[in-house]
């Protein structure tokens, strides 16, 4: 999946590792971008005894990559934990143990497991002091399984738990009894499974009972019990639970039964004078040890016997699960879900119960589903007929807000240009030409123009656009618009829409605000101004400003849905009949004639920093000396 490179950084100058993504493990764009925040997040972890990330980037083939210290003293695979007499050094395993659990829980803790604890992944510096490396498949909590492309768990099976061979969703558990495996190998010198591939490797994991270690190594059998216990509920819980039991084998490891029962016997005899009493001490001492230790010994082999009926009884067969195609499993489950979502028409909406939020869940882990990619295109329709649908009736709001959450899934699923996003965008082309015909038939050129504006934002080509540009631009204007002719002279607001009522349309719609500055302006990063924070001091009752022609006719459709009237931009002409009452600075307004292109609309009026009384303004962002006042239509 990776090929590791040793490198040399020139700034700061030093040895580096660096692993670049094989790329076949990750094929595409949006696989790259969730590796490359699965990286982001495990760089922020910041703890002694995990190996930091430095850098991240990508190749010049586009392959990702980062960078991360060079640590030239090995793995801990490579090291022997045991003694000449096979026995384990204990205190240094113990010790490896505890700096272990301390990297995993300072991970668990930020929502990190790390999937992959195994004996290569523990590396060593020239401090000697063993770290956790290798968090390339790492996960944060609740991102579900992940699986490579044949179907097979990211992970060793030679140490992996076995919900995690099956595919399952895992937490920190996984990695304790990863941990556990770790522990055995390094007590033993050996794994407590070994098999020939990596399939046979997991099912033993699943299947296989729990080995008995050597009678010296006794006092563990209890702490690997509950480590390599098949369902991770009867597993240590987390870190803590683990730390603490591995205190318990500390204490008992001190004081092994026969060392303690030897020295007991000797300090005895030490005090029996004459070799008589000698003599008899040790006859003693024998005719009691051996029906003693024969009962110990006959106890320990019935309580193993009874242990292992008990097990048969209630072990569940693994085997079929192990052998089920572990992409589907939970994938199926989403891709049910999600369809009944689409049948209910739940599509963006509750929030926790949505298609729309299903179906990128599931492609997060896997993209290349072709199940999945069908349904995102089913998705895609569902969508684009309620969009569409709300803007042959002129609820822009409402289909502007679909038609974005329709791009935002082609862009994440990479399907911008499949047939269901070319049939919207050709929905949208004819449901816009059908209204810009029926404004024509009344003579309305500011609607027809207005109409022509959503052609931009909702996603047509630039070709596209200027079409229909243009085809507004033709609708005649002899005669005044249906809604300025029907209007009295009180229809027209004469004072503009002020700083409090456009606040409560914000926190109703959450709408975010738009920028003053030029893009170019170095003020705009330093000190970025909207409506809420114009330059300078306004009261409540004032005109709001920084607000973008689109912020403007925003706030006309909501404040349609809150009364029931129909508001919009007055044009120039309207404008005129009726001169506005502002209070405060002198400002301009927004009006609905287009200038060059319907990108640029008009303001009218003198203000505190222009002294034209007509001037065509960029309509994408907010000005300081330029607010808007509504028409309402009868």
């Amino acid at each position: 999946m990776s090929t590791v490179y040793l490198a040399e950084q020139l700034a700061p100058s030093r040895e580096v590792a660096i692993k670049v993504m094989a790329s076949t493990a990750l094929s595409d764009e949006v696989s790259r971008r969730r590796f490359e925040n699965e990286v982001r997040t495990i760089a922020r972890l910041e703890h002694p005894h995990v190996v930091r990330i430095h850098e991240l980037g990508r190749t010049a083939d586009g392959l990702p990559y980062y960078t991360m210290p060079y640590l030239a003293r090995g793995h801990l695979g490579q090291r022997s934990f045991l003694r000449d007499d096979g026995r384990p050094e204990e205190a240094r395993i113990i010790a490896t143990l505890r700096v272990l659990l301390s990297a995993l829980e300072y991970a668990h803790g930020r929502g990190v497991v790390h999937r992959d604890v195994k004996a290569e992944n523990v590396l060593f510096g020239d401090t000697e002091q063993p770290l956790l490396a290798d968090f390339g498949i790492a996960l944060r909590r609740g991102f579900g399984p992940r699986v490579t492309a044949t179907g097979l768990a990211v992970g060793s099976t030679a140490y992996m738990a076995p919900e995690q061979a099956r595919g399952e969703d895992v937490d920190g558990r996984a990695d304790l009894y990863s941990l556990g495996v770790l522990a055995w190998e390094m007590m033993t010198g050996h794994l407590p499974y070994e098999a020939g591939d990596a399939l046979a490797m997991a099912v033993m994991h699943a299947q296989n009972p729990i080995p008995r270690l050597p009678p010296h190594l006794r006092h563990w059998q209890r702490f690997m019990n509950r480590a390599l216990a098949k369902q991770p509920a009867q597993r240590f819980a987390d870190t803590a639970q683990m730390s603490a039991m591995l205190d318990q084998v500390e204490r008992r490891g001190r004081w092994p039964r026969a060392t303690l029962g030897r020295d007991r016997v000797a300090h005895g005899l030490a005090r029996v004078p004459g070799r008589v009493w000698l003599a008899t001490a040790i006859v003693a001492a024998l005719v009691l040890a051996l029906p003693l230790a024969s009962r110990d010994t006959a106890v320990e082999e019935a309580e193993r016997e009874a242990q292992r009926l008990v097990d048969e009884q209630t072990r569940e067969d693994p085997i079929p699960a192990m052998l089920e195609p572990l992409p589907e499993a939970p994938l199926q489950v989403a891709l049910d879900k999600a369809r009944q979502q689409i049948a209910q028409n739940r599509l963006t909406t509750p929030d926790d119960d949505n298609a729309f939020s299903t179906v990128m869940t599931a492609w997060a882990s896997n993209p290349d589903d072709p199940a999945l990619v069908e349904l995102v295109d089913t998705l895609t329709t569902a969508l684009g007929e309620s969009a569409l649908a709300n803007l042959a009736d002129a609820r822009d709001e409402q289909a502007g807000r679909q038609i974005d959450r329709i791009r935002l899934l082609g862009t994440e699923t990479s399907r911008l240009e499949s047939a269901a996003q070319l049939r919207l965008r050709a929905g949208i082309e004819k449901t816009l030409e059908a209204r810009i015909s029926r404004a024509a038939d009344r003579s309305d050129s500011s609607a027809a123009t207005a109409i022509a504006a959503l052609a931009e934002p909702m996603g047509l080509a630039p070709s596209t656009v200027r079409r229909l540009q243009t085809r507004a631009a033709a609708v005649p204007t002899g005669s005044q618009p249906r809604s300025a002719a029907n209007a009295g002279a009180g229809a027209l607001a004469t004072k503009p829409v002020s700083r409090d009522d456009y606040a409560a349309f914000a926190e109703a719609t959450a709408r975010k605000p738009s920028l003053c500055r030029e893009r170019s302006s170095l003020l705009r990063v330093l000190a970025p101004r909207d409506w809420r924070s114009p330059g300078f001091d306004q009261g409540g009752a004032e005109p709001v400003l920084c607000v973008s022609l689109a912020d403007a006719q925003a706030y006309a459709q909501w404040l349609q849905q809150q009364t029931g009237h129909s508001y919009r931009l007055p044009t120039v002409a309207e404008s005129r009949s009726i001169a506005p009452q502002i209070s405060g600075r002198e400002i301009s307004l927004w009006q609905l004639d287009c200038g060059d292109g319907c990108q640029e609309r008009a303001v009218l009026g003198e203000s505190w920093r222009k002294q034209e009384g007509r001037r065509v303004l960029d309509a994408g962002r907010g000005y300081d000396d330029v607010g808007f006042r509504l028409l309402r239509e009868p």
